[in-house]
This record gives structure tokens, C-alpha cells and sequence, in this order.
């Protein structure tokens, strides 16, 4: 399958988690991957494993809250490999747990900073080579707390909520340029950052890990978390032919918590 022999990804905060599956899923498809993020060793891992599989790839250190340094991505990106296909914005943080008034305007500015600023950022770095080739793909990964109240998560959720509301905007501006803008919304991702969630939310709420780990899944119509591997299946579809008249939407990925 090389559905995207040619194309060109860069992905943010593409070492470890979702990023990496959506970059290894890209790559077994055909896509040179640009890995752009702010620790060396989750990139260098990332890029060695990719190598392995055959892949073209590179990683760029990129603070994607820098104007500076998302130009320098995409410049750098198209001195390797000569163009910009796709941008995966993924790069976030889950930031604090607690009621709003135990939470720091600092804390909030970072969530802010990273999880939309810095989409908004690399964005608006990638569209103009976009539109010029007249294709592209954005996909931006939201979150379930960017669809529903979010207790004990406000900077994150406020986020999320941003976020899904930029995807639709960015895909009404630039659609007649050729570029498609979607997103997805996870529910809870089986991983050790889940695992740090369930930690951080048991302890302000004052109950043990294992029955907030309940809760969670207790949603689920499937009675389960979904994987970083069935996150990247969607991500793969939305770059792909097979969405070609898709724009503007966020896919939930949640094994059916967010049913609209």
C-alpha cells in the first residue's frame, strides 16, 4: 500500500504516542516524515525505527511556540525533501488537574501556548506552500475534551474546544486553495499518559486510581480505551483518496463515549 508514495508528513510531537503511530502509519504508506518536536531522544528513537521499516525521515528540535522556528520547520522540511503534503499538529501537553481556582494563569498560558498557539503557529507556516502546490492536508489531533465538559481540566479542555473550532475555520478559508483541514478527537488513549491522567485525577478527587480507571472506561460503549495504532488508521484516512470530499470535521476515536 503507498498511497502516499511522493507525499511528504510533518508531524508534531511526532516521537512517542500518537505522533509516532500516525508517522509509522504514514510511512508504511509511502510518506517521507518530518518529526518535529522539542526532546532529542523520543525523535532520534522515532526516526531510527522508521529507517528500519525503509522509510525517509528526518527530525527537526522545533518549539512550535516560536514563529521563528515553525518557519525554520517548513523551510527545512522542503530543503529535504521538496515539499509539504501534510501537517500533523499533535504536539500538546494535558497540563494540570484541579477546580479553576487552583490552577495558575502560568499553568493555563502553557496548556494555551502549546496545545493551540502552537497549532495555530505551525499552521499558518505550512499553508502558504499548500496553497501554492494547491494540495494539503491538516489534521489536527483534538481530544473528547474538546466535545464535552471536562472537570478538573480546564486549560486542556478550553484547548480542545479551541482547536476543533480552528480546524472548521482553517477549512472554510482554505478549502478553494486545495488544502482539507480535519481532525480527531480521541477518547482515552491506552498509554502511560492516560495512566498519569487517572493518577493526577484520583489524587484531586481524593479516590483510588482504580476506580477512576473504571470511570473512564465505564463510558465506553465498548467497554474499553481505544490505541494509538486505531488513532493513526483515522489519521491515515483523512490524508487519503478515500476522504477526498471530507473537510472541516473532527472523527471521534473513543470506542463510544462522544456519540453526535
Amino acid at each position: 500500500m503507498n498511497e502516499l508514495a511522493g507525499k511528504v508528513a510533518i508531524i508534531t510531537g511526532g516521537g512517542h504516542g500518537i505522533g509516532k503511530a500516525i508517522a509509522l502509519a504514514y510511512a508504511a504508506a509511502g510518506a517521507a516524515i518530518v518529526i518535529a518536536a522539542r526532546s532529542l531522544g523520543p525523535m532520534e528513537e522515532a526516526v531510527a525505527e522508521l529507517e528500519r521499516t525503509g522509510a525517509r525521515a528526518i527530525y527537526l528540535t522545533t518549539n512550535i511556540i516560536e514563529e521563528a522556528e515553525c518557519a525554520r520547520m517548513v523551510e527545512r522540511a522542503i530543503s529535504a525533501f521538496g515539499r509539504i503534503d501534510i501537517l500533523v499538529n499533535n504536539a500538546g501537553v494535558a497540563g494540570p488537574t484541579g477546580r479553576l481556582t487552583e490552577i495558575s494563569l502560568k499553568q493555563w498560558q502553557e496548556v494555551i501556548d502549546i496545545n493551540l498557539t502552537g497549532c495555530w503557529l505551525a499552521s499558518r507556516a505550512v499553508l502558504p506552500a499548500m496553497a501554492q502546490q494547491h494540495s494539503g492536508h491538516i489534521v489536527n489531533i483534538a481530544s473528547l475534551a474538546g466535545l464535552e465538559a471536562y472537570p478538573l481540566r480546564s486549560p486542556y479542555a478550553a484547548s480542545k474546544w479551541a482547536m476543533i473550532g480552528l480546524t472548521q475555520t482553517l477549512a472554510a478559508e482554505w478549502g478553494k486553495d486545495g488544502v482539507r483541514v480535519n481532525g480527531i478527537a480521541p477518547g482515552p488513549v491506552a498509554g502511560d499518559r492516560i495512566e498519569q491522567v487517572i493518577k493526577s485525577r484520583a489524587a484531586s478527587l481524593g479516590l483510588p486510581e482504580e476506580q477512576v480507571r473504571r470511570s473512564i472506561v465505564g463510558r465506553s460503549a465498548m467497554a474499553r480505551m481505544v490505541t494509538e495504532q486505531e488513532c493513526a488508521r483515522v489519521a491515515l484516512f483523512l490524508v487519503s483518496l478515500d476522504s477526498a470530499a471530507v473537510t472541516g470535521q473532527t472523527i471521534s476515536v473513543d470506542a463510544g463515549i462522544a456519540m453526535h
